[in-house]
């Protein structure tokens, strides 16, 4: 049963200096802070020692989804004034929603040239009512290569390789934020972690940009989520129920990968292969029905992924670990520090 949660119960200090700009290099070098949530102890080791902490047969699922580059430079023909989109979602090769700057210039059949990386790319506004903006572009265009790669508001001095805000194992572009548990993996830890029997798998969650939306809501229940789309193809499903059968941990590499087990099998009643939707939140107090620990880096205050961890680990403990780590000098958000968190 759900207990009583308010949004200003998930909060702690953070000086600005712990927001990472930059990526560890090489991306297994980042520290892990390892939780044993049954037994409530912290062991401080770095991303590189998941071989040895993890078990044989434990079943990793991470999520494969790969960040567009989205974000498109235009300007208003008549005026020359600047705008900015970035793209969120299509409904077809012409037409998306996008998130627009300013939005008092997406007036309805407005029309703006972009700068995207094969040539100009004019568009005109198809709806805009003081939300979501359409844009009805005059050409196709690929969405893996017209624009740059958007990187989270708080990271404002990165000017690296674009591919450092990809997971090695990203596939299909589609989403507006990278999936960024995943970015401290190498291909050469993955063959450490094969050589101790520790399985791998995929699921697709495309992320959207509402994961930045501070909650404002006094009860986080009344935060909207928006919805994602996600993807459990038939391998994922029969590795997931094979480890659950037998039984094995599964290990969700990321809170994307949680939403999208955990949502699968609430609205099936068991993991099965899946195409469709979610906007699943998970506060203290919900059951897990697949997941058995987690990885995952540190999050914003108050945010809707921060309390998901502490519904699995338990609110003071992951409060106090925050705690520890700022005190420990951890990194921070996307391009931050990692944390472990194991039953026992």
């Amino acid at each position: 049963m759900l207990t009583c949660v308010r949004t200003e119960d998930f909060t702690f200090e953070l000086p600005l200096g712990q927001i990472a700009q930059q990526p560890a290099e090489p991306r297994d070098c980042a520290l892990l802070m390892v939780l044993r949530f049954r037994t409530k102890t912290i062991e401080h080791r770095i991303v590189r020692d998941l071989p040895e902490i993890l078990k044989p047969g434990d079943l990793l699922v991470v999520n494969d989804t790969r960040v567009m580059a989205a974000r498109l430079f235009g300007r208003r023909p008549d005026t020359g004034g600047e705008v900015e989109a970035l793209l969120v979602r299509p409904f077809s090769d012409r037409v998306w929603e996008v998130l627009f700057k300013p939005s008092r210039q997406a007036r309805p059949r407005r029309r703006f040239i972009f700068d995207a990386t094969d040539g100009p790319l004019p568009a005109s506004v198809q709806f805009h009512a003081g939300g979501p903006v359409v844009l009805e572009f005059e050409r196709p265009f690929d969405p893996a290569s017209a624009g740059t790669v958007p990187l989270p508001p708080y990271i404002k001095e990165y000017e690296g390789d674009p591919e450092r805000y990809q997971t090695v194992y990203s596939r299909e572009p589609a989403s507006a934020a990278a999936p960024t548990a995943g970015l401290h993996f190498t291909r050469e830890l993955f063959e450490a972690l094969a050589t101790r029997d520790i399985e791998r798998s995929e699921v697709t969650l495309h992320v959207g940009p509402g994961t930045f939306r501070p909650v404002v809501a006094d009860d986080p229940r009344d935060h909207v989520l928006h919805a994602e789309h996600v993807t459990v193809p038939a391998a994922a499903a029969e590795a997931v129920a094979r480890a659950k059968a037998q039984p094995r941990r599964v290990v969700a590499v990321g809170t994307t990968v949680v939403r999208t087990l955990e949502h699968v099998a609430r609205e099936r009643g068991a993991i099965e292969p899946y195409d469709g939707w979610t906007s699943l939140r998970i506060l203290p107090g919900d059951s897990f029905k697949v997941v058995d620990a987690l990885m995952t880096n540190f999050h914003l205050p108050k945010s809707t992924l921060l309390m998901l961890v502490c519904a699995l680990a338990g609110q003071e403990f992951v409060l106090d670990a925050y705690r520890q780590a700022v005190a420990e000098g951890y990194r921070f958000y996307s391009f931050g520090d990692a944390m472990l968190l194991l039953p026992e």
